[in-house]
């Protein structure tokens, strides 16, 4: 594997490269789990598009020697009026919900072109975007399946599951959503500094 560097892109930057992100998203996601992918990626840019907008946006990639986009992580803060924060509010405990979903980093998209995965990309990815995230915590939904490689990682990356088999509206495939609380990473690396 050749040498891959992590660059953080600010709003404006992921925006103007958008088409290279959502190539990568069909290839690693949509190619493989959605019926028409082709469809499903035209749906996602309107979507990335309109985060693009927000100045808060996080945006990491992966660029390999070439300087060609293999892999990206985006996020957000959470926060109520978002559809997918408003969704899994409602859907857990007020408890729940404030512990793990008031101050939260919400992991929108995390994808390797499947030629570049496992090889510790995507681990690089998710760590650099969390290094120094201000959140208490991190969310995000990954495909249901226990022991898929999305699974294996954001458990050993120490997220745990606050939804099980959680259809999100409008569609019937079953996601989990999971969560990290990132105080506790900040606490260790203090004590280790």
């Amino acid at each position: 594997m050749q040498d891959v560097r992590l660059v953080r892109w600010t709003p404006v930057q992921t925006r103007a490269r958008l088409d290279e992100i959502i190539r990568v998203y069909k290839a690693a996601f949509l190619d493989v789990h959605e019926a028409d992918p082709d469809r499903a990626a035209r749906d996602r840019m309107a979507h990335a598009r309109r985060h693009t907008e927000r100045a808060d946006m996080i945006t990491i990639v992966a660029l390999d020697g070439s300087d060609q986009l293999i892999g990206f992580v985006y996020a957000l803060p959470g926060r109520r009026g978002q559809w997918w924060h408003d969704v899994v509010t409602s859907a857990v405990s007020r408890d729940v919900a404030a512990d793990w979903l008031a101050d939260c980093l919400e992991i929108v998209e995390l994808h390797l072109l499947p030629t570049h995965q496992g090889h510790g990309i995507g681990r690089r990815l998710v760590r650099e975007l969390l290094g120094d995230a201000p959140q208490r915590t991190a969310a995000l939904s990954a495909l249901e399946p226990d022991g898929s490689p999305a699974r294996r990682l954001y458990e050993s990356e120490g997220f745990q599951p606050l939804l099980s088999n959680f259809p999100f509206p409008g569609s019937s495939t079953r996601y989990a959503v999971l969560a990290k609380r990132l105080d506790a990473d900040r606490l260790a690396g203090a004590r280790r500094s």
